[in-house]
């Protein structure tokens, strides 16, 4: 098979679909982590797989949990015997003498649920409602855990709704258990509801809503709730200080690890703090980049599980520390300790994390040569891991060839795509995936959205929208906030507020969202009016708020407004700047052509400047024409990152238009030595469904004859209007007829050729774009609005520009 892993035989790649009781580790954030080091090998000797040992058959005792096979053979005979409890089973001993058949159901939901299999477990419980079984306070919680497990709102709300009218919520785990379940189903506000309404905590509570919390990436309120257990003196059990350890790794909060880890100390009553409470911790300060107190902390260990082995490997790999983590992985196994498949599931996490291919290729085939049954939940880590590395034919080749397929590995192949802007081929799977009756979840309706929002097509952002309305399915906060920025990215910013206003619940990525649209679109002052209204409100901005503030006002020329809001951040909300906010204020006083007073700022900052604070300053140098200053800003921007082909292309840009032209060149000889190119120019437009990419000088497309016809009459109507090509924008040194050819064949101008000759009149063209705007092409695109009549919306790689009747809405400030 040409897109298996390099190294595996085509009996290799098969993978079996045994259904283990996994967590779901796949996450689909997308990370955008880069590395230069080189790919360790593994050179692992084959060792057999060392299964755990079976489990005797007839070790059942009351609710202790049956394998699968057995739990289905006690059902069934609990069916022929009309819960006859005298009666031997014979393939299992026999039931505890005098059960009842309220335990004996109970012990059947439990175990389907346990045993991963939550559609039975939720089938039984609607036919014990149907003969109006009375269903307790034992069987609620397991009921509510299935529920979770299928990520089914509507069975859980339903499940919620029996609980209230029987009065169960009173129960503290059945309460702990409805707050699990809407973790689980991502309506983290409805678990605060319910924690919130508790008449009882215990302190499982309180680290049940913290876990959910943090796994919706809602870290700011698992944060104040930390905050509030610790001032109603809660004493946190061990389960709870994972959680919260959990916590602290997921956000990389140095400060609070460090605060858990002196309060683990501080309340241990034994000698050595238990193995799993040591493992997080491990696990919490490799995620912080502070491998030395991971690695103390697991060289203290005098029992090693493979769980702690497992955490400090995976530790290096996070931390991009290659060569360490595969060090470790082969003394561990001349320690005789056995990888198990939560082993590989993490590893191959971790290298979907770091975008280490070749480590997970490896991996791979590890998995497949020792003996391993490749689970579901392993496939779709491996998924998951091809797709965020970009190999996009071996993510699709496992996929293919792994049967009985859950929602999770849809949604990890459905992610790849998105991953990769593949967007046709991300809804062609979408479909196939409905034609087989999986029902997308939240989290692969969400990826829908964003590959929408990164492509700019609001046609399929729209179609989504509608599939989620005839669905019903929940629009809760996070659902909401992708529906804004998929509007907002794709120019239209009216709806995005529509959706927003109409919000009953809005949590702080959603008042984020609204205000970088808002930002992005030149409407700064609409942006402030936003921050207002969430101050009126008692809605507590963080840094990222301030940092679509400030963006807002960098692209509305707001600069006053901008230093007041900084300085409202730091001595009003007590916010210490980042080195994005220290970017941000540079590009603000950049753009508004006060360079000194922006490089000034550059070299008053705590902290040293990074390529994107150079890089604002170079930007703005070379907007304003200040070659001394971009030079010198240029010289720390190179001596940063020499090798970025971006930075290079600017600074040659820079000197081609001081006419400089030995310098722009020898800087592009530079480049071209070390086989360094430029990113090429493209545009895209989303017509009738269908995305279209045209690359500057695109002469590929299908329907060129056409394009380049309408082109030519595109160029006649500009002249008639008394359109002078802007030539400095071709920044080469070329002469003038052959410049303003170059400046005809933008991507841009291509894709509004086509969008005129493929859409009706006065229907709005949409393009994206990955660069900034030139000059020239803005200019011409104002002329165009006015004479087709067509309002016409380009995203470029700062902004958006709406153009409509001769005027673009970023007032030709840019």
């Amino acid at each position: 098979m040409e897109a298996k892993p390099k190294g595996l035989t085509k009996m290799e790649m098969t993978v079996s679909t045994k259904h283990h009781f996994i967590p779901s580790l796949i996450s689909l954030t997308t990370h955008k982590i880069h590395h230069h080091l080189p790919h360790p090998t593994l050179k692992f000797n084959p060792t057999p797989f060392q299964p755990p040992p079976p489990t005797s058959s007839s070790s059942f005792h009351g609710h202790d949990l049956s394998n699968l096979e057995q739990t289905k053979q006690i059902h069934a005979h609990i069916i022929r015997t009309h819960f006859h409890h005298t009666l031997k089973i014979p393939f299992i001993g026999r039931l505890p003498s005098g059960i009842s058949p309220s335990a004996q159901w109970n012990f059947l939901v439990t175990s389907y649920t346990k045993n991963n299999q939550p559609r039975n477990a939720v089938n039984l419980y609607a036919q014990l409602r149907k003969m109006d079984f009375e269903v307790d306070n034992f069987m609620a919680p397991s009921v509510l855990k299935a529920c979770g497990q299928l990520s089914s709102t509507q069975l859980g709300k339903e499940a919620h709704g029996f609980v209230l009218k029987m009065g169960l919520d009173r129960d503290v785990f059945v309460g702990n258990a409805l707050m699990l379940m809407y973790g689980e189903c991502a309506c983290v506000e409805y678990a605060r509801l319910v924690f919130d309404k508790m008449l009882e905590r215990d302190v499982v509570s309180w680290s049940t809503m913290i876990r959910s919390l943090s796994r919706n990436k809602e870290y700011d309120m698992a944060l104040e709730l930390i905050r509030e257990m610790n001032l109603m003196q809660v004493r946190l059990s061990e389960a709870a200080m994972v959680s919260i350890a959990n916590l602290f790794a997921d956000t990389a909060n140095m400060r609070m690890a460090k605060a858990i880890h002196a309060y683990v100390i501080r309340n241990n009553s034994n000698e050595q703090m238990g193995v799993p409470i040591t493992t997080a911790l491990m696990d919490m300060y490799a995620k912080c980049g502070n491998l030395g107190s991971a690695r103390q902390l697991f060289n203290g260990l005098t029992q090693k599980s493979v769980v702690s082995w497992t955490a400090m490997i995976a530790g290096y790999i996070h931390s991009n520390r290659l060569k360490e983590g595969t060090e470790l992985f082969l003394r561990m196994r001349e320690e005789n300790v056995f990888p198990n498949e939560i082993t590989m599931l993490s590893l191959i996490i971790e290298c979907g994390f770091t975008r280490a291919l070749q480590l997970g290729k490896q991996l791979h085939a590890y998995v497949l040569r020792n003996g391993f049954s490749v689970s579901l939940a392993l496939a779709t880590a491996m998924v998951d891991m091809y797709g965020k590395c970009s190999d996009i034919r071996n993510a699709r080749a496992l996929f293919d060839i792994t049967q009985n397929r859950d929602v999770m590995i849809w949604t990890a192949m459905l992610s790849a795509y998105a991953q990769a802007h593949c967007i046709d081929q991300a809804f062609d799977l979408f479909a196939q995936m409905r034609n087989c009756g999986v029902k997308p979840t939240k989290v692969t309706i969400i990826s829908l959205l964003s590959l929408c929002a990164e492509a700019g097509a609001l046609d399929l952002g729209k179609w989504v929208h509608s599939y989620i309305d005839k669905e019903r399915v929940e629009v809760e906060f996070i659902l909401n906030t992708a529906l804004v920025d998929m509007y907002g990215k794709c120019g239209d910013i009216d709806t995005a507020s529509r959706l927003f206003m109409e919000a009953r619940n809005r949590d702080i990525c959603m008042w984020n969202t609204i205000i970088t649209g808002f930002g992005m679109h030149g409407y700064g002052e609409e942006a402030l009016d936003i921050f207002s209204e969430m101050e009126r409100q008692g809605v507590k901005p963080n840094g990222i708020t301030f940092i679509g503030l400030l963006h807002a006002c960098s692209h509305a020329g707001l600069v006053t407004e901008g230093k007041k809001l900084y300085e409202k951040m730091v001595h009003t909300f007590d916010l210490v700047p980042q080195i994005e906010h220290y970017g941000c204020m540079v590009d603000l006083l950049g753009r508004a052509g006060l360079l000194d007073e922006a490089h000034e700022m550059i070299k008053s900052m705590p902290i040293t400047p990074n390529a994107i604070v150079w890089g604002a300053l170079v930007a703005a140098c070379r907007l304003h024409r200040n070659p001394e200053l971009g030079e010198l800003a240029a010289t720390q921007l190179l001596a940063i990152e020499p090798e970025n082909c971006g930075y290079n292309v600017l600074i040659s840009n820079i000197y081609a238009a001081a006419n400089r032209w030995s310098d722009a060149a020898g800087v592009r000889k530079t480049m071209k030595a070390i086989g360094m190119k430029k990113e090429p120019g493209h545009s895209l437009i989303e017509v009738n469904g269908t995305v279209h990419e045209f690359l500057t000088g695109d002469q590929s497309h299908p329907q060129i004859k056409s394009i380049s016809k309408m082109l030519n009459e595109i160029r006649r109507k500009l002249n008639d209007a008394g359109y002078v090509p802007q030539t400095s924008a071709v920044l080469r040194n070329i002469d003038e007829e052959e410049k303003e050819t170059a400046l005809t064949f933008h991507s841009e101008k291509l894709a509004i050729a086509f969008g005129l000759i493929s859409t009706a009149p006065s229907t709005p063209i949409r393009i994206v774009k990955n660069l900034r705007v030139c000059d020239d092409c803005h200019a011409a695109t104002k002329l165009l609005s006015k004479i087709y009549g067509r309002v016409i919306i380009v995203r470029d790689r700062k902004r958006f520009h709406h153009f409509k009747e001769g005027y673009c809405s970023c007032g030709d400030y840019w």
